[in-house]
């Protein structure tokens, strides 16, 4: 096969990149060379032109779909058209989003050798749509020289302008299309990542679901943005639940969206935010969970898993502002937690302060390392058998020494939170091998019509 060739190919499954997965007919089986299909259904049968040809595997764009799946939906209000790659499975139907959801799920477990691990149906909200809490919008100059923003197309850098996403608030949208306005009016240069020339680079926004709170925060290349009075008097006439204005510093040649430094425009440090009943501060560094009500979902999950009756000494790892530990408190004897971004686990502090939890202390410090919070509750504490760990690691995962340590120090159960199932299902082998029961893992979905997914589950000590 070459490119530009047209192929007949029936899709029999979805990968979480949102590509139909179907093979070549080879003497009537379907045997034949893999082939992938960006938005095709489990069940299609479609015409497809290939668009990349490699010696095991063809990549091919639907030209017209014969006989569609009936997991296909056509219901789709998506101002990004298809050169946005965010929503995997937006031409899927929710129900079977769920099943390839938890199959995915399962998979990761059954390459690591775990086929006997149970995986439960999918828990979820029901709200697909508007359930994003942030965005991070890349902002680039068009080729009429008009500022936009938007988000990146798949697998490049080329930005697919979109001021409104149906994941996001409509208010997003609103305070975006007016940035770029102002950004024309006022000649603010958009960065170009190809001569590293230009002033803003990304709009990052966060709002507390509960409260309506806003947090703006403008990611430039240099400290000062042209006519910062202004902007700040039309905001806060325009968009009076912008409660934190920020300008973040990033003048590196990178990927990473946000620098080191920061500084306050106008209003306060942080916005607040209500989760599992408590008030939270969240600023711009804190990692904050952005689907707020599948949050509330996910850790009531973690907090039954943790089965703790009052007595117990919990440490919660990657705590970030301290969401999930305070959360438990109520059932906990003491609270530990620790993250590694200074500002959050100060904020773990004053979230414990401020909703007057007096048995929870964070503290600053790298949470996959077991000379970190495990060795110093060993000391402080001494025996650690009765301590219950909670763990919600970044997508790598966590380490294997983090793992020995917690054997090592007699830890019996252990809740593991996870946003990548891959990283969850080589850790849990890793726990099976030290001696540790896998209990039912339970998907929860934070990321409808995305091809992420989350997972809880508890491990205990044999």
């Amino acid at each position: 096969m070459r490119k530009n060739d047209t192929v007949r190919v029936r899709i029999t499954d979805i990968n979480n990149l949102g590509c139909g997965v179907g093979h070549l007919e080879n003497a009537g089986n379907d045997t034949g060379m893999t082939v992938f299909v960006r938005g095709g259904v489990t069940g299609d049968e479609l015409e497809a032109k290939v668009i990349k040809a490699t010696k095991s595997y063809l990549v091919a764009r639907p030209e017209r779909i014969l006989v569609p799946s009936p997991h296909r939906t056509e219901e789709d209000l998506c101002t990004a058209a298809l050169g946005c790659g965010g929503c995997a499975y937006r031409h899927v139907t929710y129900s079977h989003e769920l099943e390839l959801k938890r199959g995915y799920v399962q998979n990761a477990f059954k390459k690591v050798g775990l086929d006997r691990v149970e995986v439960e149906a999918v828990r979820h909200t029901d709200a697909v749509v508007g359930y994003r809490n942030k965005a991070q919008y890349p902002v680039q100059k068009d080729k009429n020289g008009k500022t936009v923003a938007g988000f990146y197309a798949n697998s490049s850098h080329r930005i697919v302008p979109a001021e409104e996403c149906r994941l996001q608030p409509k208010v997003f949208g609103e305070i975006v299309r007016y940035l770029c306005d102002f950004a024309d009016k006022h000649r603010i240069s958009a960065y170009n990542e190809e001569t590293g020339k230009g002033l803003l680079r990304h709009i990052y926004l966060r709002i507390g679901v509960a409260t309506g709170e806003i947090m703006l925060c403008l990611v430039l290349t240099s400290e000062r943005l042209p006519e910062e009075e202004t902007l700040k008097r039309e905001l806060a006439e325009k968009f009076p639940a912008i409660k934190s204005l920020w300008i973040n510093v990033n003048s590196k040649n990178t990927n990473v969206v946000l620098g080191e430094r920061y500084r306050l425009l106008s209003g306060n440090e942080w916005i607040e935010d209500v989760l599992c009943g408590l008030t939270l501060r969240i600023t711009p560094q804190s990692f904050y969970q952005v689907n707020h009500d599948a949050c509330e979902l996910l850790y009531g999950l973690a907090k039954e898993r943790a089965a703790l009756t009052g007595e117990e000494l919990l440490l919660d790892l990657y705590c970030g502002i301290g969401s999930i530990g305070l959360s438990m408190a109520d059932r906990a004897g003491e609270v530990l937690g620790m993250e590694i971004v200074e500002r959050a686990a100060k904020s773990g502090d004053e979230n414990a302060a401020r909703n007057g939890i007096t048995n929870a202390a964070f503290f600053c410090g790298d949470a996959s390392d077991p000379q970190g919070l495990l060795k110093r509750a060993a000391e402080e504490r001494g025996e650690l058998s009765r301590a219950v760990v909670v763990i919600d690691p970044p997508r790598k995962g966590t380490t294997r020494e983090l793992i020995e340590g917690l054997a090592h120090h007699g830890i019996r159960r252990v809740v593991y939170v996870s946003c990548n199932p891959d990283t969850l299902a080589r850790d849990c082998a890793i726990f099976s091998e030290l001696g540790y029961e896998i209990g039912a893992v339970t998907p929860v979905d934070l990321f409808p019509r995305t091809g992420h997914v989350e997972s809880v589950v508890c491990l205990m000590r044999k």
